[in-house]
């Protein structure tokens, strides 16, 4: 079966990198501001809904966190699940603060610019380490904007909509 099991949003919280020992436990990187929140979201789920597991941190690892997950016992299958992504319930996240987001929160969303015309949708956000990048598909191709204040002025999840100021709009 690989259609989801239920319609709840969800947030990719984190993904396996690999078998960690020789008793089943599993080394996860996490996508958490605090990476260690990540057992405070369990069950998590794999992407398709297909698969849910509980999750509690064993110790620190070189490039993650231990952690033992429910039903998986065996080196064998803590290495069958390297590369799959853990999700959590969306309702489960903590609120944020009005001017941050989560990036699951953004995808999809309308972005129009200042004068109101339409420049596309958000299909990824990338984060290379200085900054955000927001990915805009429109009729006019790919679009990549930096996620800042000054050039993404309005984000309204209310209304699905992002207003932005590219670059070199005004010239």
């Amino acid at each position: 079966m690989s259609e989801r099991k239920d319609s709840a949003p969800r947030v990719c919280v984190g993904a396996i990198a690999g078998a960690f020992g020789v008793r089943g436990e599993v080394r996860v990187k996490s996508f958490c501001a605090e990476p260690a929140d990540i057992a405070n979201y369990s069950p998590l789920t794999t992407e398709d809904g297909t698969r849910s597991f509980d999750l509690r941190l064993t110790r620190p690892t070189s490039g993650g966190l231990g952690a033992r997950l429910s039903g998986v016992t065996t080196r064998e299958e803590a290495e069958a699940l390297r590369g799959l992504t853990l999700w959590a319930e969306r309702g489960k996240l903590p609120s944020l603060p009005d001017d941050e987001f989560y990036h699951a929160d953004l995808i999809g969303l309308e972005v129009v610019d200042t004068g109101g015309a339409p420049l596309g949708r958000v299909r990824a956000i990338y984060d290379h380490g200085a900054g955000d990048i927001l990915e805009i598909a429109g009729e006019g191709g790919i679009v990549l904007l930096p996620f800042t204040r000054a050039v993404v002025p309005t984000v309204d999840l209310g209304a699905r909509r992002i207003v932005a100021d590219p670059p070199g709009s005004d010239e």
